[in-house]
């Protein structure tokens, strides 16, 4: 109705309008127009961001579960973290989820796609740090430490020769001068 009353207007009284009339009216259409819109774009990316979720949540609970021995020196109780957080994030995304398909397509969303997204960064940020956590290397630090002392000597070797055979050549040139 709105849309078929602009269209008339514009055909008929609004032909030899100003511009700031037609800005008002534009803002008028924009009322109606731009949530329909909105709702629109949160039904497309709506889906790819809950799969992305719903990703994070498996991997990191997989993660979490394995018998993987690089999984092993991760404390039990890290893991344990890891896992509530999964199922909170699960949790919660099921909940919003009930909540948006009790809702008509015409209403306002419960889950938007920027809230999916910003929980699944929360959730990375939380378990990222826990399952990505290095394996202590003590046993390995020993002989990296004697190779690296033995590099280091033998880099210091050529550089001594490499410095004198320059203060060589500059006590010609300087003789020639």
């Amino acid at each position: 109705a709105n849309l078929q009353e602009g269209e008339d207007w514009l055909y008929e009284d609004g032909e030899d309008e100003t511009k700031g009339v037609y800005v008002a009216k534009l803002e008028e259409l924009k009322k109606v127009g731009d949530p329909v819109e909105v709702r629109y774009k949160e039904s497309l990316e709506r889906g790819s961001v809950i799969d992305q979720l719903g990703y994070c949540i498996n991997s990191y609970r997989e993660a979490a579960m394995s018998t993987d021995p690089k999984f092993d020196h991760i404390e039990l109780a890290e893991k344990q973290k890891v896992l509530n957080e999964c199922v909170e994030a699960e949790a919660w995304l099921r909940g919003k989820q009930q909540q948006q398909d009790t809702l008509p397509k015409y209403a306002t969303p419960a889950l938007l796609s920027a809230d999916v997204k910003s929980k699944a960064e929360a959730l990375d940020k939380f378990c990222r740090p826990i399952m990505t956590k290095p394996k202590p290397a003590a046993k390995a630090e020993a002989p990296q430490a004697k190779g690296g002392e033995q590099a280091d000597e033998g880099k210091s070797e050529p550089e001594q020769p490499a410095s004198a055979e320059a203060m060589e050549t500059e006590n010609p040139a300087e003789g020639s001068t």
